[in-house]
């Protein structure tokens, strides 16, 4: 979300003051492109510490979305469902005129988008939510995620309202985005400018390597199973329904699905390129 608030081509023209986050390998990726104070701790220990938050316009972030995700099977007791409540108390302490929050759609219709919402009435803001799609605003990939605005109600009488879909009549295709890429090369990241630094491989097994030609464009673990069924792993062949989007090709004529953090696992979802016998790489994830 920072690159969209200090990009001119988007929100544009905001500049970052402070972020915070406790994975230092993010930290330190975000400091490199956007400058500005960052803290690589927990947000709790951070707010109990009592170190200084600098004066922002604007609050943008996006708490732990596991705690809600359709793919946690134990959500329900998941701690990091709370997290929300660190993140406003931020919002606050900065005096921020209005804040943005990303999470996966579940949240929307989730107990604690009413407690979110009252919590910010209560400190003068008025919140406006829902649930967006990427592909509706140009991004190449179908990615549904509920977004809050919030704004001060004295300085937006009426709230901040979401916006507007601008693509929601063509969406942009994997071949739009990727389709000119060169094949990757090697195996790690490469010595030369972005964006094909980012544009290598991995070394799959022999066995990996028959599993994919046994899926054909559009496939997935099904086509696997029936072309290739002594290369099915066990818990696939009792798994008789659902999983469609498992060891599945992307599709050149339409967006790619919601890509996940371990997307060049193709196990793990419609990972394939869309012809090619390999995952996606990183530039092309990205």
């Amino acid at each position: 979300m920072t690159l969209g608030f200090t990009d001119s081509r988007f929100c544009g023209d905001f500049s970052c003051v402070f972020s915070l986050d406790f994975d230092h390998a993010a930290m330190l990726t975000h400091s490199a492109n956007f400058g500005g104070t960052h803290v690589v701790m927990d947000i709790e220990q951070f707010l109990l510490s009592g170190s200084p938050l600098p004066a922002a316009d604007v609050v943008i972030g996006g708490p732990p979305c596991q705690g809600f995700s359709l793919l946690n099977k134990d959500r329900s007791g998941d701690p990091r469902r709370a997290l929300w409540e660190p993140f406003l108390e931020v919002v606050f302490r900065s005096g921020a005129s209005v804040f943005v929050m990303e999470n996966v759609a579940e949240l929307l219709r989730s107990p604690e988008m009413a407690e979110i919402n009252s919590r910010a009435e209560q400190n003068g803001f008025l919140l406006h939510a829902a649930v967006l799609n990427a592909a509706d605003y140009g991004a190449p990939q179908v990615r549904k995620r509920t977004v809050s605005i919030g704004a001060k109600a004295d300085l937006f009488p009426f709230g901040i309202p979401l916006p507007d879909p601008t693509h929601s009549g063509r969406w942009r295709t994997v071949r739009e985005a990727i389709g000119d890429l060169p094949e990757p090369v090697g195996t790690g990241i490469r010595d030369e400018p972005p964006p094909l630094d980012l544009h290598f491989g991995r070394n799959p097994t022999a066995m990996s390597l028959e599993r994919y030609r046994a899926v054909p464009p559009g496939g997935n673990r099904f086509d696997l199973q029936n072309n290739a069924p002594h290369l099915l792993p066990e818990c696939w062949r009792k798994k008789t329904s659902g999983g469609t989007d498992l060891f599945g090709r992307l599709w050149w004529d339409r967006p790619s699905v919601t890509i996940r953090t371990e997307f060049f696992k193709p196990e793990k979802g419609r990972y394939l390129h869309p012809e090619d016998h390999r995952p996606i790489t990183h530039r092309e994830a990205a």
